[in-house]
């Protein structure tokens, strides 16, 4: 009998227990950081442990952004932990105020999402406070002498040139030869060069001759080309020598036909004793050709 009754009583009990009901909405537990004695540059966290009912998941899109430029307050990382339902909320102070500031984190609204991504309700995490110093205390400079708002501007060291100045100088003497050199190397000696070769020189002579010269200024003429070719060749050069001289200087082999032309009006000018008319207008082309064939113009 006493059993039943404790049975009975116990099944009573039971049954006007109430009931654990399931969560009805997400709860939120906040870490807040301190609200004062942060500088410019300090960060400030704020976490946020969320309690979800089943089936609610956070919407990742209501979290807020970081990258927003320019406050005294920047949002600089936002930490989600999925499997710990931990919001870590980071903001950097930027601002160095001449006297103590206030700052506030700002509020922003998370929101849920329950099955098959319907809207599962809503919650705000409000604004906190941040009290920001600054990095020296504001107040007058002291009334002394070298103290104040405003600096005379420092006198400059002086220091010696001279040893710079004479380096620069024996430097611009050396560019100076240098230069000299090369342009004695690349301009004066070519410019020589060609002034003094066989055929240059020669070339310089008939230049000088007047239109109608006369016979004595004409056999000199020959005379000169005769003699360049003789330099060029190393020997005196007859018409019978012509192949060998060719043979042995092959850039020569396209005027060989001019320089047989050239001996055989030579002898009828020298010993037949009847120039052709334009024998000296023939000399000066012949003499040109030369002249470019020994610069390398031909």
């Amino acid at each position: 009998m006493s059993r039943l009754v404790a049975a009975l009583a116990l099944t009573l009990a039971f049954m006007g227990a109430p009931r654990a009901q399931p969560m009805a909405e997400p709860v939120a537990q906040i870490e807040e950081p301190r609200a004062y004695g942060y500088f410019v540059g300090d960060v400030v966290a704020r976490r946020i442990q969320l309690q979800l009912p089943d089936g609610v998941a956070l919407d990742t899109a209501s979290l807020p952004r970081p990258g927003k430029r320019g406050g005294a307050l920047e949002l600089r990382s936002v930490a989600w932990r999925q499997s710990a339902h931990e919001l870590v909320v980071e903001y950097q102070v930027l601002l160095s105020p001449p006297t103590p500031r206030v700052l506030e984190m700002p509020p922003f609204e998370l929101r849920f999402t329950g099955a098959g991504g319907q809207p599962a309700g809503s919650l705000r995490i409000d604004a906190w406070p941040v009290a920001v110093s600054p990095l020296v205390a504001a107040g007058d400079p002291p009334a002394r002498r070298g103290y104040g708002e405003m600096q005379p501007d420092e006198t400059p060291p002086q220091r010696d040139l001279r040893p710079h100045a004479q380096r620069l100088l024996a430097l611009a003497a050396v560019a100076a030869v240098l230069g000299l050199y090369l342009l004695h190397v690349y301009v004066g000696l070519p410019w020589w060069a060609r002034r003094h070769r066989p055929f240059g020189q020669a070339w310089q002579a008939l230049r000088g001759l007047p239109p109608q010269p006369g016979e004595a200024a004409q056999r000199q003429a020959w005379a000169q080309v005769h003699a360049a070719l003789n330099r060029t060749a190393g020997t005196a050069l007859l018409d019978d020598g012509v192949p060998a001289f060719v043979s042995t200087h092959p850039r020569w082999r396209g005027l060989q036909a001019d320089l047989h032309e050239f001996f055989a009006r030579s002898r009828r000018s020298f010993f037949a004793g009847e120039p052709a008319g334009d024998d000296l207008a023939w000399l000066r082309g012949f003499c040109r050709r030369c002249r470019d064939l020994e610069r390398g113009a031909a």
